[in-house]
């Protein structure tokens, strides 16, 4: 199942904005749970409910994304469409309410993804006993945190059925270094006009935290990950934590059938720092073109259903 970019649609910054901001979201009826953390904290969960009997699918999203991004729309709505069920975990502080903890989330965060899959696979039994599969998917930050879990755990994982990594940035540095430069400092703007003001409502609960002024300063995610999410998560600094979080460590340790799927053009992570080799249990899947999470098809405007398509695909027959 190739990916051919439309000829309307050339490069891959213009592959990566258009389907993020112009090409229409299906609707999608969540329901919303929200559950406390081992640590005193919640998160917020939307399900779609499926038929009894069909699969289940967990889709982890990205940096600052959540259940209303482009992909967890379009997936979440296909999935439903098929009578499959699904969940979207919010990662700390991205449901529109800031925790509670005096932490957030980062790419590394195999723990979070641990326990809450486990509770999910564990619900799913107790709410549906005929359910036959039940699967991972993981978009950008996302994927390479469900990649971490799938590799430190091993056979451990396995009661997940199979697994598709998207865009995930798989060396947090050689991503972090594209990020933080020329037109790809577009993408980091973003990323920062969301965390500076989530970690500015983190100090009023918790006001020595980290330093106030270093985070303001910050003017990429370099600078960003050294003065919040290395500190907050137990990281000497931002190359320790790239270094230790990056998903490329543990591809060669994953046992689940797993898509790692990546376009060579994508800003956030250059094509020369795409791992060429991976257990045999990973199919790496890298087309020439898709932008970051983009993969838009058809004549203008455009469509989103060819990213659900190939998730779904590898998930049911593993090709």
């Amino acid at each position: 199942m190739n990916y051919i970019a439309p000829g309307w649609l050339p490069g891959g910054h213009l592959q990566t904005i258009y389907p993020a901001k112009c090409i229409a979201k299906p609707a999608v009826d969540y329901q919303r749970e929200r559950w406390p953390t081992p640590d005193g904290d919640f998160i917020d969960i939307d399900f779609v409910d499926g038929e009894p009997g069909q699969p289940f699918l967990v889709l982890f999203h990205g940096l600052e994304g959540s259940s209303d991004s482009h992909y967890s729309r379009a997936l979440m709505a296909h999935i439903r469409a098929l009578g499959w069920s699904g969940a979207v975990p919010h990662f700390r502080g991205c449901s529109g309410e800031i925790n509670a903890a005096p932490r957030f989330y980062h790419s590394g965060d195999a723990e979070e993804i641990d326990w809450i899959i486990r509770r999910l696979a564990q619900q799913r039994k107790q709410q549906d006993p005929a359910a036959s599969r039940f699967y991972a998917v993981g978009v950008s930050l996302g994927g390479n945190a469900l990649l971490r879990w799938l590799g430190e755990s091993g056979h451990r994982a396995e009661f997940v059925d199979a697994a598709c990594a998207i865009s995930a940035p798989l060396d947090l540095a050689g991503g972090g270094a594209a990020l933080s430069r020329g037109v790809n400092m577009i993408y980091t703007r973003v990323f920062l006009q969301t965390l500076k003001p989530k970690c500015l409502t983190k100090l009023t609960q918790f006001p020595d935290l980290f330093d106030r002024d270093a985070m303001l300063r910050s003017r990429n995610l370099y600078e960003f990950d050294n003065a919040v999410t290395a500190p907050l998560h137990g990281f000497r600094d931002t190359d320790d934590y790239w270094h230790r979080a990056s998903a490329r460590h543990v591809l060669d340790a994953i046992t689940v059938p797993t898509l790692v799927l990546n376009a060579r053009n994508d800003p956030f992570l250059p094509e020369r720092h795409l791992p060429q080799s991976a257990s045999a249990a990973v199919r790496l899947e890298y087309p020439r073109e898709g932008g970051h999470v983009g993969f838009a098809t058809g004549g203008p405007p455009g469509s989103l259903a060819w990213l659900p398509q190939r998730i779904h695909r590898f998930l049911v027959n593993g090709g």
